[in-house]
């Protein structure tokens, strides 16, 4: 399957490089998934928050994505590790699918190893994107 571009804003990228950074200090567990983390934020389209397109998943945005296996839908936002909450809706980006969706647009399907084998997640709508909403940093 090609890869396709990610985009990823300049402050949000500010932040999760801090972040991977800080996990790697305190000798974070998941060691593969801060590494795909890493591999993600290299290869992404970097912009800033007012022009990332409305349809792309950037921090704190509000996602429904279909799970192409099982043909569930699911709904959450994707968050910090310190604002995760999974009965509230809030997934961290340190999370496998968290990690998979960010910097992916509406219609995309995403091929994602998990610890239960391979996902195929395709991103339905964005519920809500804060840039999109003029909730974001410069």
């Amino acid at each position: 399957m090609k890869e396709v571009a990610i985009y990823i804003t300049k402050f949000d990228l500010q932040r999760l490089k801090k972040m991977v950074q800080a996990a790697k200090e305190f000798k974070y567990l998941d060691h593969n998934n801060l590494k795909k983390l890493e591999q993600e934020l290299a290869r992404a389209m970097i912009v800033g928050s007012r022009a990332v397109p409305p349809d792309v998943v950037t921090m704190n945005s509000k996602v429904e994505l279909l799970d192409l296996v099982k043909n569930e839908k699911m709904t959450f936002t994707l968050v910090f590790p310190s604002d995760a909450d999974i009965n509230q809706g809030k997934m961290s980006i340190l999370a496998p699918i968290g990690t998979a969706i960010l910097g992916y647009c509406v219609g995309d399907t995403v091929i994602w190893q998990v610890p239960g084998g391979q996902r195929r997640i395709k991103i339905q709508k964005i519920l809500y994107q804060p840039e999109a909403s003029r909730d974001y940093y410069l």
